[in-house]
Formats: C-alpha cells, sequence, structure tokens
C-alpha cells in the first residue's frame, strides 16, 4: 500500500505532462472497480456521494464529507483528489481550517469551488473568490505543500457562463496560488483552448459531464492535462436504475434487465481484489 506522501508524489507526476482520465467513484465498491480497470487517480464525487446518502448534492456536512475521503483513501493504492465543494466555508481563514482538515484525510488533491450556496448571488465576490484561494494554498504549503490544489470557477454551472470573467478568476486563482484550474461547464473547443491558453503553463481539468465527440486525444490536443467525470458515472447508474424499476412499476414487466452484468462477474473481481486489498 503506497503512503500518502508516494501517492502525491504519483498525483503530482500526473499533472506534469499528457493527459490522464481520472473518473469518479462514490463508494468503496466503485472505488475498487475503476482502480481495477487501471486508472492512475481517483476523484471523489460531491454528488454521487450525496445521491448515495439519499441527499441532494452540497447537504452532505463537512464532517461526513471527511470521512468519506478518508474511507477512498484507505482503500486504494492509487491518488485520491477530494471534490471538496467550497471548503465549506465563506471566509478565508475558515477554508483554510476546511483545508488541513482535508489534507489531515490522506488525499493527494483537493479542489474549492468559488460558488455560494446563494442562488442570488452564486459566486463569492472577485476579491473574496481570490482571498479564498490564497488561504488554500497557504493551508496546503503549512501542511508540506505535496497536495495538488485545484481552484475552480463555477460560473459556467452557476447560471454565469461569462468566459471573460471565468478567465479573469481563473488567472488570479493561478497567480494566487492553485496549482491546476478548472471551469466546469465550459464545452467548445475554443473556450477550453481560452481556459487553457488563459493559465498556462498550469494544468487545466476538463469536466466531462455529459456525452460528447471530444476523445481523450482530442483534448489532450486542444492542452488539457485532466479529465474528470463529475457525478456523471453515478448519473449513469441512476439512469439505469431508473429505467429498470419504471418499467417494473408502470408495466410490471423485466425486459430491461436484458444484458445486466452478471453477478458471477462481479463476484469473480471482487473475490479477486480482496485479496489485493490493504488489511
Amino acid at each position: 500500500m503506497p503512503s500518502s506522501a508516494e501517492k502525491r508524489a504519483t498525483y503530482r507526476r500526473l499533472h506534469e505532462s499528457g493527459c490522464f482520465v481520472i473518473p469518479n467513484p462514490w463508494d468503496i465498491g466503485t472505488a475498487r472497480y475503476m482502480q481495477g480497470l487501471g486508472f492512475n487517480a481517483l476523484a471523489s464525487t460531491s454528488a454521487g456521494y450525496a445521491f448515495s446518502l439519499g441527499l441532494p448534492d452540497g447537504a452532505v456536512t463537512r464532517d461526513a464529507m471527511l470521512a468519506h475521503f478518508r474511507e477512498l483513501d484507505a482503500v486504494t493504492d492509487v491518488p485520491i483528489n477530494a471534490d471538496f465543494e467550497n471548503g465549506y466555508a465563506d471566509a478565508p481563514e475558515a477554508v483554510a481550517e476546511s483545508v488541513r482538515l482535508c489534507i489531515a484525510t490522506g488525499v493527494a488533491g483537493l479542489s474549492i469551488e468559488d460558488s455560494t450556496s446563494d442562488p442570488a448571488i452564486p459566486l463569492y465576490d472577485f476579491d473574496l473568490a481570490v482571498a479564498r484561494v490564497r488561504a488554500a494554498r497557504a493551508a496546503v504549503d503549512k501542511a508540506g505543500g505535496d497536495v495538488v490544489f485545484t481552484a475552480r470557477s463555477e460560473g459556467f454551472v452557476r447560471g454565469r457562463p461569462d468566459l471573460d470573467e471565468t478567465v479573469r478568476r481563473l488567472k488570479a486563482f493561478a497567480d494566487a496560488g492553485a496549482d491546476c484550474l478548472y471551469a466546469p461547464g465550459i464545452k467548445t473547443r475554443e473556450d477550453i483552448a481560452a481556459v487553457v491558453k488563459a493559465v498556462a503553463p498550469k494544468p487545466v481539468n476538463f469536466l466531462m459531464a455529459t456525452a460528447t465527440d471530444l476523445s481523450v486525444n482530442d483534448l489532450a490536443a486542444l492542452g488539457v492535462r485532466r479529465i474528470s467525470l463529475g457525478g456523471s458515472l453515478a448519473r449513469v447508474a441512476w439512469t439505469a436504475l431508473r429505467s429498470v424499476v419504471r418499467e417494473i412499476a408502470d408495466e410490471g414487466k423485466f425486459t430491461r434487465l436484458a444484458g445486466n452484468m452478471a453477478n458471477a462477474e462481479l463476484n469473480a473481481f471482487f473475490k479477486d481484489d480482496a485479496k489485493k486489498r490493504p488489511s
């Protein structure tokens, strides 16, 4: 089992060149399965985990989320990136404290958003948003500086799809010490290229939230370093569940169970995987 320091070093190296996919499990089983497919790093999903608890995204408490990060890190051999929402705080000093607690879970990376919990004012004021990033950076440095810190600007997913403002914020976040930059919701090649160029040479994370004709190679050619899926994979599972149970409830039929993954296949995977897990 690699140590936290080793996982963090591995994760930092992944950001130095090339392009990698970092899928988002929401529990131990999905984390072990995705790791078993050969992915070099994994990321938590606040939405996927919340749905598994019967909660909306954003309703999981900080303590519960920290316990989730600790659990994912403990059962995986690859680096874990923590989707830490807005750091569970508004004030920079409170964000720093949350970041300290997050790092203590053992994760190799974490992200902090510039979104508030107020739909009327969905993004923090520019100066406050930058101060929050600066405080998070200071907390990472105080803890040793080896955790990869990603700063997110949420305008495109919070009703403020302004590329110029998003770029302005990401550039400021990069200057304030973010290791990686992330603007969930951008979709076009032009917007992706603009974000990559604006913060170069720092790496950019792209969110693959829906089906698209963009491939890993396409995104790599645009300069993207990291591709995450957020809550997309969790929604795939929920979509399949909804399809099957609606047919049962509405029609009394079971035809949508066709093509289902065999119990024996999952049993075989987890039986073999259990031998590799830390005791």
